[in-house]
């Protein structure tokens, strides 16, 4: 938001699908703002990072929903997550965009919206971030989603970006 993003699409009384919720400490602002009537489910596969979103974040949040889970395999926590408004990956892993995309596919609303941090680093320490970027957002587009905007973080977050997209 800092960087001038246009809309932001967590509002009060969204359901959310957070993937790589890590230990929720950016979980639980989600879960400020989507509010009492919202639904924050927090993906993380970490054992440790899963048990302080358990006993830190979540534990004192009726509307975080804490799974531990694999990103990569959306369809075992089918029995968990109900259709999302808004899908947030923030996955440290080479293949993010299409981990994202299999998420979306399974649990996105359709006029609802996505958004990816992608971690350059995480994808190829060797490669220019803004060509990982541009890669990322190809990925998206080419499974049928929309890009409506894509951010660099820095200085926030050095060689990330965050895109902006929905289904339709």
């Amino acid at each position: 938001m800092l960087k001038g993003l246009s809309e932001v699409p967590i509002k009060p009384g969204n359901s959310v699908l957070y993937l790589g919720a890590a230990s929720g400490t950016t979980a639980s602002h989600v879960s400020d703002i989507v509010g009492e009537k919202g639904r924050v489910y927090c993906v993380e596969f970490a054992q440790r990072s899963f048990r302080d979103l358990v006993n830190n974040a979540s534990k004192n949040r009726r509307n975080m929903t804490p799974i531990f889970g694999d990103a990569r395999f959306p369809e075992k926590y089918r029995s968990i997550v109900q259709g999302v408004n808004t899908l947030y990956a923030d996955i440290a892993q080479p293949d993010q965009a299409r981990i994202l995309s299999e998420n979306i596919h399974q649990y996105l609303s359709d006029n609802g919206d996505f958004m990816l941090a992608v971690k350059a680093r995480s994808i190829n320490v060797s490669e220019e971030p803004s060509t990982i970027f541009q890669r990322e957002r190809t990925v998206l587009e080419e499974k049928g989603y929309r890009v409506k905007e894509m951010i660099r973080l820095d200085p926030f977050e050095k060689d990330h970006c965050m895109i902006l997209g929905s289904k339709r």
